[in-house]
């Protein structure tokens, strides 16, 4: 993949007596809530603040307190009043489908809870009712500021910050019932988020990059945000129709091709399986794959 540089990366992550947050800085960590913690006791304080580039000009003239190695992340500290996910947004993923609809006029959607991710470099697990746990590698938007009926025109004015998933899926409960995937989409640490929030600056940010998702170094999923069938304004706007967007809620933007599930047969992950995702000027969010206790 080609690389691009990234912007401000803000992380969370545990550390001696909990969870903090900081900004990614020459391999290293600057520890943002030891310094401005009573301001701003977490990422979605900041948010709601709008103080991302005021705190990223401020950590960003520090040393860090904590090499990048060994640190223990925690999934962005957020509080999203809901989590939003786009099924079918990639015109080869669309193809697997053998209805003959070239594209859907309007985008699929589903809920995902936050209990059912966990976060960069910690296991996804999967559950004993099914080893059929695949993986789906997407962007996510953050919402930053609140609307409802937003313009197409007006839809990235509302985004704060991007992140990474790996919208992992139990595939046989996707299936349970006639008309919703929710079921298998919201294990228990299913699928992750991470491994940081990266300030939205322009669309030039996620118009035309490169996502893909890698299983033990093989490349299993790549496309471009630009071949999306459904575009970031596009989802910003539709989901805006039915409900208020507020400050923390997240959007997860759909997968390409190349699910294990489409395989033949299916490859399932296993534990031991390293899952990548990677997209251009985000980040890589990495997890193993562990049963679960």
């Amino acid at each position: 993949m080609r690389k691009r540089s990234l912007t401000a990366r803000f992380v969370s992550f545990a550390h001696g007596d909990g969870a903090r947050y900081g900004l990614v800085v020459d391999g290293g960590v600057v520890d943002l809530s030891a310094r401005y913690g009573a301001q701003w006791p977490t990422l979605q304080h900041v948010l709601a603040d709008r103080a991302f580039a005021a705190l990223a000009e401020k950590g960003g003239a520090l040393a860090p307190d904590l090499s990048l190695e060994g640190l223990r992340y925690e999934i962005p500290s957020l509080v999203p009043e809901k989590i939003i996910c786009v099924g079918v947004n990639f015109p080869d993923r669309n193809a697997e489908y053998k209805d003959g609809q070239e594209a859907p006029p309007n985008p699929s959607l589903f809920p995902r809870f936050l209990r059912s991710f966990t976060a960069h470099g910690r296991p996804l697990v999967r559950p004993p009712e099914s080893v059929q746990l695949d993986y789906e590698g997407e962007i996510a938007i953050v919402i930053g500021k609140a609307g409802r009926r937003i313009a197409e025109r007006d839809a990235l004015d509302h985004i704060a910050a991007l992140t990474l998933s790996n919208e992992g899926t139990i595939r046989d409960w996707v299936r349970h019932a006639k008309f919703n995937v929710t079921q298998g989409k919201n294990f228990d640490r299913s699928g992750s988020l991470g491994p940081w929030l990266v300030p939205f600056t322009g669309e030039a940010q996620i118009g035309d990059i490169a996502l893909e998702t890698r299983v033990n170094g093989e490349v299993r999923q790549s496309d471009r945000t630009s071949r999306m069938i459904f575009s970031f304004r596009k989802i910003i706007s539709y989901i805006s129709t039915f409900t208020t967007l507020v400050p923390g809620d997240i959007l997860i933007t759909g997968t390409p091709t190349g699910a294990g599930a489409r395989f033949d047969p299916p490859i399932w992950l296993k534990p031991g399986d390293v899952v990548e995702v990677e997209a251009e000027g985000i980040g890589l969010l990495r997890n193993t794959i562990a049963d679960e206790a």
